[in-house]
Parts: structure tokens; C-alpha cells; sequence
């Protein structure tokens, strides 16, 4: 050791300099300021120890901060603070250290390699800063804040948690959009297990809520002949079209309202908020991902030339391959690709990991603002980060309501609420075999040659699926 005021080589002086922004005080202690040394050290030691273990431990509570925009600035500000006070020991640390007489270009030469060091110093802390930024624009732009206070609790008394999740398809020949894929996550509070209830587009006469869209379509929804066919799909759009229809709700907000409600009346089930996916932007949100692997079970003919083709296997789709997987119905037909949208969902949750987030995140974060919108206030975010932990690690189950179960044509509505009110009863059950349209003990292979149809995710009439199962 140098001792007091002892200095060293250049050499050895930006080795010191560099071990000191690895550990504070270390360049302090060399030349005898043992003291100060002592200090930064301990300071520096208690800061990494507490970020390590929070980062080990902490898990879902940790996560449930940075959607938080206080809790972001705070991150931001916290990050920058620790980069500032890295380069100032950094600089002192040199000063303390280095050879005491230095020809010019050494001088300029060593000032240089200080420099570029407080630059590594600084670049994490900085794209960290920029992270929490651009979190908080997500945050801010897809969640609004909730015009009542949310409990502490807020699943205290609440069994089920049911949420609408729903893909808007556009198109440039019609006007508005529809929502070709209906889906309600019935997730339980305490467990994290989910049931998706897969709602055909083309359900007819679609009982209306209370109210003047009962008012108006008493005997169930008709739409507006001969511009439609009066099918599910198309209320979200007719509620925007006619604001008498959600006379409380604005612009944006009426298709959304009305189609909770109406599917609410359909299932039975209290749907509290609802997420829409526009299914262009689905396609950027795969892409940054890096794609999402499947398993295509048979080959998937797709565009608009039917120009593509999916082969079948397990292989990882680009955003484009995975929209016309989740769309395509050549050859195949609208409950096929029910169950092929629902595995989908299921291996996006799945493969949405940490580390896949991190690395593209302001990838995601741009495609998630222009596709994304929902209901969900951004002060209930916290609890739901805690619950999709549970989810994430549960099973997820599926059933459709599909022929021969139900007639889309004249469904059988009271039969839509009893299946639901029962799979919703049954206990958790371990995985089992794959069943289609047909019998369970074949893989349901023999129903997925009925009417041309394959057994991708779709549920047996008579009880859910696991979709870890009924997907690979």
C-alpha cells in the first residue's frame, strides 16, 4: 500500500481509479485516508447489498412499483444520484492517485481515459433513467386514473376477477372495427387459476342489457339490416355509431361499455374491465418480442392471396405469421380459430419473461401504446401485477361455446350460463390429454376431423381444457 500521500505509476493510477467506481473509497484507502475510505465503502456495500436483495426477493412487489409513476420518477431520480456521486468519487479518486508530474499528452491521454470511464459510469444509470420514462408515457398513455378511490384489498370479497379481452380487426373496406375475437378471463383472486371463455363472433339474436339498447332490440340484437348481420361482433361498433346506446359514455368508450354489458348478460358473470388489442399492432408487439413459438399441428395457409403458408410443427412466427395464425380460416373455420387464438394468448403470457421484456422494451412500450387500450385504472395496476404472478404460475383453462354445443345461429343462452356457472365450480384438476370436438381418450383427434376442423385449444363440450395441453 502507497500510504499517506503516496502516489503510484499512470498505470497503476487507473487501475486504482477504475476499482474505485467498482467499490467506492478503494483509491481513498491506498494513499491513507482510511477513514473516508471506510465510509464510502460502507456506504456503497449497503447500497448494492440492499438493490441485490430486492432484486432476489422482492419479486412481484418490486415489479408492481415500476408501474407506478411516483415510484418511477423516484427510480429516474435515484439512478442519477448514484451516477453523479459514482463520478465525483471516480474523479477525486484519480486526483488522490495519480503520478503528481505528467507530460502533456499523458495528462490529456489519462484525462481522456477518466472521462470515457465516468461515461460507462453514467450510460447505465442514464438508459435506466430513460426506461423509467418511458414506463411511465405507457402508463400514463394506456391507463386512466380511476374516478373512485381503489381499496387497499381491492380483491377482498371478490372470488373471481373477470376481464374482457378482446382483438379489433379493421379493415379499409368498412368503416369502424370488429371485434373477431371475444374472450373473458375469469381468473380466481386467491389462486391466480384462469378459465378463458371463448365467445363465437357470429352468437345471434344476442340478448341486450337494461336499458335503451334493450329498448331498442327487445328480442335481441338484430343490427341494422341489410348493412349487418346482427351478430356479437358487432355491437361495440353499432354502440359508437349510436350514442343513445351508452348515453353516459363518450366517444371511445360507448363500444366497450355496451359490449361488457352485453356479454355480461350472456355469461352471467360481473366483467369488470376490458382490454382490446388492435390486431395490426399486434403484429409490432410479437415482432419486438423476437416472434413467439407455437405449435402449428397442422399447415396454416394465410394472406390475402392465400400466398403464405405456415407449416405445421413447432417454430417461432414473426408478428405477421402469428396474426394470420390467429385469424386464418382457410380450410378451416371460425372455432378453429378460436382455438388457435387462445393458444396463441396462452404462449405470448408464457414467453413474456423478464428478460424478453427488458430487452426490447421500448419496442413494446411503443407497440403496447398504439395497440393497446382499456379501462383498467392505472392505480389498480400494482394488485394486478401481484395476481398475474399467481396466474402466470396456475393453469389456464379454455372452453368455447361452439357447435354442436351451441347454435351460433339460435343460441341457447340460459345453456351459455349454466356451462359457465359449472366449469366455474369444478375444482382444479391435473393436466389432461387433449380433447377436441371428439372423445377425450383419443386426443380429440377424431373431433378434429369433424366438418374439417382441428382441435387447437378448443375445449370439449362437456368441460375445459388446460391450455398447456390442448396447445402443444
Amino acid at each position: 500500500m502507497a500510504g499517506n500521500g503516496g502516489r503510484s505509476g499512470i498505470g497503476s493510477s487507473l487501475a486504482l481509479t477504475l476499482g474505485s467506481a467498482v467499490l467506492w473509497g478503494l483509491a481513498h484507502i491506498w494513499v491513507g485516508r482510511r477513514v473516508t475510505g471506510a465510509c464510502l465503502m460502507g456506504i456503497y456495500l449497503t447500497l448494492a447489498a440492499g438493490v441485490t436483495t430486492a432484486l432476489l426477493t422482492a419479486g412481484p412487489p418490486l415489479l408492481s412499483l415500476i408501474v407506478q409513476p411516483a415510484w418511477l420518477w423516484s427510480f429516474a431520480l435515484a439512478a442519477m444520484l448514484f451516477a453523479t456521486a459514482t463520478v465525483a468519487v471516480v474523479i477525486r479518486s484519480y486526483q488522490l492517485v495519480r503520478p503528481e508530474s505528467l507530460s502533456g499528452t499523458t495528462r490529456y491521454l489519462s484525462a481522456l481515459a477518466v472521462g470515457l470511464l465516468c461515461a460507462v459510469v453514467v450510460a447505465p444509470m442514464a438508459y435506466a433513467t430513460r426506461l423509467a420514462y418511458v414506463s411511465r408515457s405507457v402508463v400514463n398513455s394506456v391507463f386512466a386514473t380511476s374516478t373512485t378511490p381503489i381499496p387497499v384489498d381491492p380483491w377482498k370479497g371478490l372470488e373471481r376477477l373477470n376481464i374482457l379481452l378482446i382483438g379489433a380487426d379493421a379493415a379499409p373496406n368498412r368503416p369502424g372495427i370488429r371485434t373477431d375475437s371475444m374472450t373473458v378471463a375469469s381468473i380466481n383472486t386467491t389462486t391466480g387459476e384462469t378459465v378463458l371463455f371463448g365467445m363465437p363472433r357470429n352468437l345471434e339474436n344476442v340478448p341486450m342489457p337494461p336499458g335503451p339498447a334493450r329498448d331498442r332490440f327487445p328480442f335481441g340484437f338484430e343490427g341494422e339490416p341489410p348493412y349487418s348481420e346482427g351478430m356479437l361482433n358487432e355491437v361495440f361498433q353499432y354502440a359508437e355509431d349510436y350514442p343513445e346506446m351508452a348515453p353516459k359514455m363518450t366517444k371511445g368508450h360507448r363500444g366497450p361499455a355496451l359490449l361488457k354489458r352485453t356479454i355480461s348478460g350472456i355469461t352471467g358473470l360481473d366483467i369488470a374491465n376490458y382490454a382490446m388489442v388492435d390486431m395490426r399492432g399486434f403484429i409490432e408487439i410479437v415482432d419486438a418480442m423476437g416472434g413467439v413459438k407455437v405449435t402449428v399441428k397442422d399447415p396454416i395457409v394465410y394472406g390475402k392471396q392465400n400466398e403464405g403458408l405456415i407449416t405445421s410443427g413447432t417454430r417461432r412466427l414473426s408478428g405477421e405469421e402469428a396474426l394470420w395464425y390467429g385469424r386464418a380460416r382457410t380450410y378451416s373455420d371460425d372455432y378453429v380459430r378460436m382455438g388457435r387464438q387462445k393458444c396463441l394468448l396462452n404462449a405470448v403470457v408464457k414467453q413474456a419473461d423478464p428478460v424478453t421484456v427488458l430487452s426490447s422494451f421500448e419496442k413494446l412500450a411503443h407497440a403496447t401504446m398504439n395497440a393497446v387500450s382499456t379501462d383498467i385504472p392505472r392505480e389498480l395496476l400494482p394488485k394486478l401485477i401481484d395476481l398475474s404472478s399467481k396466474v402466470k404460475n396456475s393453469q389456464i383453462k379454455s372452453f368455447q361455446f361452439v357447435p354442436p354445443l351451441i347454435n351460433t345461429g339460435s343460441p341457447d343462452y340460459d345453456l351459455i350460463k349454466r356451462k359457465v356457472a359449472d366449469i366455474l365450480a369444478e375444482p382444479p384438476a391435473p393436466p389432461v390429454v387433449a380433447a377436441g370436438r371428439g372423445d377425450a381418450a383419443d386426443g380429440g383427434r377424431k373431433g378434429s376431423q369433424h366438418h374439417g376442423r382441428q382441435s387447437d385449444g378448443t375445449a370439449s363440450v362437456q368441460r375445459a381444457v388446460t391450455l398447456d395441453t390442448a396447445c402443444r
